[in-house]
Order: structure tokens, then C-alpha cells, then sequence
């Protein structure tokens, strides 16, 4: 009975006294001994007892169970239905996020992408009433999911991603160029870009700098996060064996992704595991909050007709029985 609650609660614990007279009637027929002996009755001795005379419980049965009920209908069983009317102040989020080979570096666990995408996603999970996109990079930039409220789709097509799926490289400039024209035609109160790379800007006909101008001029604010530790760190690279893993220094252009924050009013991220990755989505999270005005409206339905339509057959059965199969029974 999901949803019901009792306006008056205190009358069930009268149902209490239920399972008392129950035991009570069972001692008392264990108990019940014939007042008056007639004699020559032993020829009758073996006729047994009939079913007739089982049935005689019924009355008691039908008697407790209108006895429940009528303790139910006292409660006022009801259905609450809470409705809930939201208004938000919109966010619109675009994540734009690097899927260069570089990316594969074994500094995060398991490597630096999958570590953005699970944490990426925890973000889009918590942020149910914004509207979030996601542009992917490397050489080359594309737009993975236009802006939606479904976030379940979003996540999907963020766990499909894969480093190779374009031409190597680190556009960070296209990047941010196709964010921007991803979101900023948005009507939202906020626009956002979370940017996220562990590279230098080494492809695309867009600088950087230029990019963020036109954030800029939209009025479009950029977090911007650089990926990866501090001195050294495991790279895939291609050898006559296979891929290996092998120990290369880490060059994040920080200047830049800071003049990009700085431009648009964001703010610069070093991200250098993955506890730290956490924590700067955490900081993002709370630095761009939709305003959420909820009111609750409580709707309660009286449901005391079943118990009582219950209650009542149990006592006219009882009378029917009474008046009919058993009148001649007392």
C-alpha cells in the first residue's frame, strides 16, 4: 500500500486486542464441557460431529474480521500524493573534451580519458535540470551530442567515446570554436564550457586566444582543466612489438588554458589525478548551481471505503448464516 498513511494512527493499536480475543475464543471452547448429562445417549456416541457444527466458527471469523476493519476505517486510511512544481534559473553546459592519443597516458587510472569520462559523467548525473552538451577533439573537433535535458543519452554517447575516432592531434582552438557555436545561440541565463585537454594546441586553423574572444563576445564563460601529472608519465607508443608504455614528460600548455579562463570569467583547473579530477568537476559543480525553486503541494485521498465495505459484508454474512443455515443452532 504504497502512498498510504492514517490520519488518526493511535485507533490501530487497538488491533492489538484482536490476536487477544482469538486466543481468548480457542481457551474457551478447549474449555467448554456440556452442563447437563443425558442418559442413553450412547447409541448417538458414534455419529461424529458434523461439518455443520465446524462451520459454527464461521460466526466468530466473519465477527473478527469486521472487528479489523472497522479499527482500520477509525484510523482514516489515506492516499498522499505529493506534487512537486520546479522553476530553474537555466544553465547550459557544454563539455568539450580532448580524445587525442595522448589522452591514453597511464598517469590516471585507467588512463587519463576513461578517468574524464567517469568523472564527467558523475557531473552530468547530478546537474538533472541543465541542459548539457558534448563536443570531442584532437586534431579535428566534432560535436558528439548537441545540448539536451536526456541526460541518459548524453551518457551513453560519453561512454562510446574512443581516442582515435579522429585524426590525432590537439585542436584546442576548433574545440572551443565548436562549442561556441554549439551553445551560443542558447536563450540560457548561464553558458558554460567545461574545456579539458592535456596537450599543447598543435592543429586547427583557430587559435586558442581567438576562440576565447568570441566566448567572449557571446558572453559565454570557460573552465578550462589541464589533465595530467607533474614531471613524467606512461605514454602509448607504437613499437615493432605493439603499443608500450613509456615514461615522457608532460607538456600542458597552462598559459594558455589560464588566458582562456581569464578572458571569459571562467577559471584555470590542474587536474594531476584522479581524486584531484573529482574535486575540480566538484568545484565547477558548486561555482555553477541553477537556481531551484520548488514548492510541494500535498494531495490526500480518504481510503476508508474498502476497509468499510469489508467490514460491513463480514457483518451481514454473519446475519445471513444466522438467519438462515443456522437458525436453529444457538
Amino acid at each position: 500500500m504504497r502512498g498510504i498513511t492514517f490520519a488518526d494512527p493511535l485507533f490501530l493499536w487497538l488491533l492489538v486486542l484482536v490476536p487477544g480475543i482469538i486466543a481468548f475464543y480457542i481457551l474457551r471452547q478447549q474449555k467448554t464441557s456440556p452442563a447437563l448429562s443425558m442418559p442413553g445417549l450412547q447409541p448417538f456416541a458414534k455419529t461424529g460431529t458434523t461439518f455443520r457444527n465446524y462451520l459454527r466458527h464461521l460466526f466468530f471469523i466473519l465477527r473478527s474480521i469486521a472487528i479489523t476493519f472497522f479499527i482500520i476505517v477509525l484510523a482514516r486510511p489515506q492516499k498522499t500524493d505529493q506534487l512537486q512544481n520546479i522553476s530553474t534559473e537555466g544553465i547550459d553546459i557544454i563539455l568539450t573534451l580532448d580524445i587525442s592519443g595522448s589522452m591514453l597516458a597511464r598517469d590516471f587510472k585507467p588512463d587519463r580519458l576513461e578517468a574524464s569520462k567517469n568523472v564527467a559523467t558523475e557531473f552530468i548525473s547530478g546537474r538533472p535540470y541543465d541542459r548539457i552538451g558534448l563536443v570531442v577533439f584532437s586534431g579535428e573537433s566534432f560535436t558528439q551530442c548537441p545540448l539536451t535535458t536526456d541526460h541518459a543519452v548524453l551518457i551513453n554517447l560519453m561512454r562510446e567515446l574512443q581516442s582515435g575516432m579522429i585524426e590525432d592531434g590537439t585542436a584546442i582552438g576548433n574545440g572551443l570554436a565548436t562549442s561556441i557555436n554549439r551553445i551560443k545561440d542558447s536563450e540560457a541565463v548561464s553558458k558554460v564550457i567545461i574545456l579539458l585537454t592535456d596537450g599543447v594546441n598543435n592543429r586547427g586553423d583557430i587559435a586558442p586566444a581567438t576562440s576565447a574572444d568570441i566566448a567572449k563576445t557571446f558572453g559565454i564563460r570557460v573552465y578550462t582543466i589541464g589533465v595530467g601529472t607533474q614531471g613524467m608519465a606512461p605514454y602509448p607508443v607504437q613499437t615493432p612489438y605493439g603499443i608500450q608504455y613509456q615514461n615522457m614528460p608532460v607538456e600542458i600548455d597552462e598559459n594558455i588554458l589560464r588566458e582562456i579562463a581569464s578572458k571569459t570569467g571562467g577559471k584555470y583547473f590542474r587536474a594531476t589525478d584522479n581524486e584531484k579530477l573529482v574535486q575540480v568537476y566538484a568545484e565547477i559543480d558548486k561555482l555553477e548551481k541553477s537556481k531551484i525553486d520548488v514548492r510541494q503541494f500535498t494531495r490526500k485521498e480518504e481510503k476508508f471505503l474498502i476497509p468499510a465495505i469489508i467490514a460491513i459484508i463480514a457483518l451481514a454474512l454473519e446475519m445471513i448464516l444466522r438467519i438462515t443455515v443456522y437458525r436453529n443452532i444457538t
